[in-house]
Order: C-alpha cells, then structure tokens, then sequence
C-alpha cells in the first residue's frame, strides 16, 4: 500500500451544503434565509445583548464599587517559607531575581506569613504582612522596608 492508494473510511466524508448556487441545489433563490426581515438581510443580525431596542440589560443594572484600575499596585508574592530554603542571610529583590525564585518584580515585592523561618534574616521588600512582620522579628531577623 502506497500513500497515494489511501482513502478516507466510506460515509465519512460529506459534500458541503452550497448555498444560494441556484434552485437545482435546493437551497437557491433565499438561500436558507427566508422571505425579508432582518435575519435575511446582508449584515445579519444584531448582537446577543441587544434587546429589541429596549435599554440592555447591562445598561439597566447599576454599577457597584470602586475600581482603582490606574493607580493599582500589582505586588510580586512570597510567602516566608519560599525564603526558609534560600541559603542567603540579607535577601532583596535583586537576589531573589538571581535565584530565580520570582520571574518579576511589578510594583514591588510583598512578602506574607505563611510559613516559619529558623533563622534571623535581613528581609528588603516594599510592603510585609503584619505576621510576616511578627515571625521575622521573633526568630531575630529584621524586616526592611523599601
């Protein structure tokens, strides 16, 4: 068997339906459309959300809270227990670069509580939790803010 001799299995494939190609294919003159109205003009129909001409749903709702979009601080996270592995005693976000343990700063580096540190560090970041604060502190490391 050559890949030329290949075929597709019987009944598998189908002509496709050739609209408006005149009435010997069935489907001329209207072409599936129907007799006027919107739907059979070119151009089509409107949109899912419009309603007739009546005020649109998402238009009629009122709008809730505050959105802040561009002064929003956008943090880099990371949690103590991302730090506990880090064989490093003073980290800043230049390290943490060069570790790779973040692929970006953003706005800034966040570091939050979750997790347990051993030993004292000299943590720099922009913005600390307050139980990142505490845990630092108790284990006698010093939290820097940026």
């Amino acid at each position: 068997m050559k890949i030329q001799d290949l075929t597709p299995a019987e009944g598998s494939k189908r002509n496709s339906k050739r609209i408006g190609r005149g009435p010997g294919s069935g489907h001329g003159k209207t072409a599936t459309k129907g007799h006027k109205g919107q739907k059979a003009r070119s151009g089509g129909t409107k949109g899912p959300s419009f309603e007739g001409g009546q005020t649109p749903l998402q238009r009629r709702l009122p709008k809730r809270g505050f959105k802040n979009r561009p002064f929003k601080k956008e943090y880099a996270v990371l949690n103590l227990k991302d730090l506990s592995n880090l064989n490093i005693d003073t980290i800043t976000p230049e390290s943490l670069l060069d570790k790779k343990v973040i692929k970006d700063i953003k706005d800034g580096i966040k570091i939050l509580g979750e997790g347990n540190i051993s030993r004292p560090l000299t943590i720099k970041a922009h913005a600390f939790s307050a139980s990142a604060m505490s845990k630092i502190n108790a284990a006698g490391g010093k939290a820097e803010v940026l």
